[in-house]
Formats: C-alpha cells, sequence, structure tokens
C-alpha cells in the first residue's frame, strides 16, 4: 500500500476545506497542512494562502479532474 502523500492544492483554510469535502464526498482522503496555524502557535507570522492539502500519491489520477474543476470555479 502505497502511503507517500502530496500536495495537491494550497490557499486559505476556507477554500482549501471546501476542496477537502469535495474529496470526501467521493472516498478520496485527505490532509492538511496548516503552516498558518503552526506559525501562530510558534509566534512567528505567515502567509494567510500557507495552508496545503494533500492525498496519496495513489489517489491523484482520480482527484486531478475534481481539482481541476474546483480550481476553475474559484477562479471564475
Amino acid at each position: 500500500m502505497e502511503t507517500e502523500h502530496i500536495t495537491v492544492f494550497s490557499g486559505s483554510s476556507i477554500i482549501v476545506k471546501g476542496l477537502q469535502n469535495r474529496l470526501d464526498d467521493h472516498n478520496i482522503g485527505s490532509i492538511t497542512k496548516d503552516r498558518v496555524e503552526s506559525a501562530r502557535l510558534a509566534g512567528f507570522g505567515s502567509d494567510r494562502n500557507a495552508v496545503e492539502l494533500l492525498i496519496l500519491k495513489s489517489d491523484v489520477e482520480k482527484a486531478q479532474p475534481i481539482v481541476d474543476i474546483y480550481k476553475e470555479e474559484i477562479n471564475s
């Protein structure tokens, strides 16, 4: 079983959560890496778009169309 994760999207926490919900609807597991919160806890500043969404490398082919559609929708 493949356990390597890759970043498929990054942005603000609200935007990332929207994509995470869509992936969950298609049974694609994901995790977030919230550098904003980590920096806040450490007493540093960080870019507001520093939240990353990671999925298993084995799920990329299934997730990529969903990610592409989501990017089009948020950029229109």
